[in-house]
């Protein structure tokens, strides 16, 4: 399933992407009287047992029942697939292309720093740049969305804890970021993490080993790659992240960006500028658009 979070008549609902609209899966539920979560990360946290309810659902109803539990796609906003996770984790080198092209040595363990739930915003939201920010870059990404709590998990046991997948933006204030020589300020300011437009669930994308990564800033193709070229992938990551850090329902991972960051790119570096609009597309998942806006701020 492709899962996605949504308002509608400025009410929240989540719903499954089927052609060009949405079957609101709480409204079905309600009209084939079954028990189903109200909010999309309640139905990640209820586990094995509420995404079983929930395909089933689809499976026993009729075309008539998901007909009226439908509404067309250009009716609904899409928002941030998880609005409120216990916490963002995100890898740095974490793609051999993306280290060459700065001249860094590969990890041989996960480099790992956190950005905060206020980074967050959905697809078409606004991405903020602090008129003080002066290197605003991008950095298209592969995200896991945590579905089980896990602790000190094989790589060979990481898949059953994994809920799904999207697409995070890991926007980046790089004149920060370098100044401070660690990452996590020039990354956390409100805005700096753009997510969505759903969650393919691991069950629909079980192969995640050569997907397609690509980022265009303004129509301009920057980033073009396939997660073949992670260092650590997905399972690897997992199981990392779990001997350090206790992962729980609704956690997002951030599994690291392909080479063609405005920092990098020759002759000279180019950075976001206020209007400027990115989109990333991952195979299987979708498209993530956001424009970038500048506003007044104090140093």
């Amino acid at each position: 399933m492709r899962l996605v979070r949504y308002h509608q008549r400025e009410k929240e609902q989540f719903g499954v992407l089927k052609g060009n609209g949405i079957v609101c899966l709480p409204r079905l539920a309600r009209r084939l009287n079954v028990k189903l979560p109200e909010q999309l990360e309640q139905l990640i946290i209820s586990g094995l047992k509420g995404m079983e309810t929930a395909e089933r659902l689809l499976e026993n109803a009729s075309e008539e029942d998901v007909k009226t539990a439908s509404l067309p796609l250009n009716r609904a906003r899409l928002l941030a697939p998880v609005a409120s996770p216990t916490k963002i984790v995100c890898l740095g080198l974490n793609y051999r292309d993306h280290a060459a092209e700065q001249n860094a040595s590969i990890p041989d363990e996960p480099v790992i720093f956190m950005k905060p739930r206020t980074t967050i915003i959905g697809p078409h939201e606004d991405i903020v740049k602090p008129s003080f920010v002066k290197q605003l870059d991008y950095e298209a990404e592969l995200a896991i969305v945590v579905g089980r709590k896990a602790k000190n998990i094989s790589a060979k046991e990481a898949k059953p804890y994994i809920f799904g997948y999207m697409i995070l933006n890991d926007v980046s204030a790089r004149d920060i970021q370098f100044k401070d020589r660690q990452w996590t300020r020039g990354k956390s300011f409100d805005t700096f993490a753009p997510t969505g437009p759903c969650i393919t669930t691991e069950n629909q994308l079980k192969d995640t080993s050569n997907l397609s990564v690509r980022t265009w800033v303004n129509n301009q193709l920057r980033q073009n790659s396939t997660t073949k070229n992670m260092v650590f992938d997905v399972c690897e990551t997992i199981h990392h992240l779990s001997r350090v850090m206790t992962l729980e329902p609704c956690d997002i991972i951030a599994t690291g960006t392909p080479a063609g960051v405005g920092f990098a790119m020759k002759p000279q570096p180019r950075f976001l500028r206020s209007g400027d609009t990115v989109r990333i597309e991952i195979e299987k998942i979708g498209i993530l658009e956001n424009s970038v806006v500048e506003r007044e701020g104090t140093f």
